[in-house]
């Protein structure tokens, strides 16, 4: 008897704790279906947020298609117009020889300079090139390494190669041309003549050489 009650008591207590169990997870899924259910009424109360697509075209900048500025290392750098302005012309005699060096040839150039010292220099020029087959130049294969004017007295220096020396009629003629190109301008005094800056006796060999050579 005791052990039909004992074993009724526990069913029935078996039996409370399950239905205990039920109505505890029937509380949680309903629970859970709540808060779903909750979630979802907040989401759908918003406003849907709607994202529009960029109509806004993007800025491309386009390379210049006129002309382009040069840098100031390649712009043509101006003329002087003082340095242009300031040359000066000249008409001179200059001497030359025929083709069988028999006589001394004048003749007229025109020269440009800028001052006194580029007149000698330019007259020097002339006296190595001549416009005519008539006209043989006598220093056209001597090197003018530099030319000095002071107070009247002009002091060439020359150098001369073995293709530039002349015979005794060459070499005379040579210098009476150089002082007749050279005495020509008035204030032109003297001229002293060095070969490879040294004073010599003969330019060529011939003919003795006067240091310096002056207007008669």
């Amino acid at each position: 008897m005791n052990r039909k009650i004992w074993c009724a008591g526990l069913l029935t207590l078996v039996m409370i704790i399950g239905t205990g169990c039920g109505e505890k997870a029937l509380s949680g899924t309903d629970s859970t279906q709540q808060q779903n259910a909750a979630g979802q009424n907040q989401v759908d109360d918003k406003d849907p947020v709607t994202v529009k697509p960029n109509t806004d075209k993007e800025t491309v900048a386009k390379p210049d298609s006129g002309t382009q500025t040069k840098p100031e290392s390649e712009k043509t750098p101006p003329k002087d117009p003082d340095k242009s302005s300031s040359m000066k012309k000249e008409k001179i005699d200059v001497y030359y020889t025929d083709p069988q060096e028999m006589e001394l040839k004048k003749s007229q150039k025109e020269i440009s300079f800028q001052d006194e010292l580029g007149k000698y220099k330019e007259a020097y020029k002339s006296l190595q090139s001549s416009n005519s087959a008539d006209l043989v130049s006598l220093w056209a294969k001597v090197e003018l390494k530099s030319l000095v004017y002071k107070d009247g007295a002009m002091t060439m220096d020359v150098h001369l190669p073995d293709e530039a020396r002349l015979g005794a009629g060459g070499e005379q003629y040579a210098l009476d041309a150089l002082k007749n190109t050279m005495f020509q301008f008035n204030e032109v005094k003297s001229v002293e003549l060095l070969v490879d800056g040294a004073k010599v006796e003969s330019l060529m060999g011939h003919v003795d050489l006067d240091h310096p050579m002056t207007k008669n």
